[in-house]
């Protein structure tokens, strides 16, 4: 089956700098870093980053949009090498409060506000 099709969320290309966080299993941070997403949708991410994530690790992403910026927790699906220095990891989002659903909402719909006509849904 076609992954567009098997996707609960539709996924916009993004190309933005994201902070995340690697949390320990108590939800302590153990390192900060910069990644950037690739794509987003109200249920995750993809993230390339410099370093390999470990597949079930909790991390935290503070995303911006304009002034507002707010902080996501979510959870290493997947990992894989990209390109020829990188790392990709698809993040599903955990339980995301209201304002948190309310900023991606908005971060998607600027995605798609400027994307390329033809490559919407």
């Amino acid at each position: 089956m076609d992954n567009l099709k098997r996707r609960k969320y539709w996924r916009e290309d993004s190309l933005n700098l994201i902070d995340y966080v690697i949390l320990d299993q108590d939800g302590n941070p153990i390192s900060r870093r910069m990644g950037r997403t690739l794509n987003v949708s109200e249920g995750g991410c993809l993230l390339e980053t410099h370093i390999p994530l470990e597949q079930g690790q909790t991390i935290r992403l503070t995303v911006a949009l304009d002034e507002e910026m707010v902080e996501l927790e979510g959870r290493v699906a997947h990992v894989r090498q990209c390109k020829e220095m990188g790392y990709c990891s698809g993040i599903e989002f955990l339980q995301m409060d209201p304002e948190g659903k309310r900023v991606i909402k908005k971060y998607i719909e600027a995605l798609k506000a400027s994307a390329t006509p033809g490559l919407q849904e």
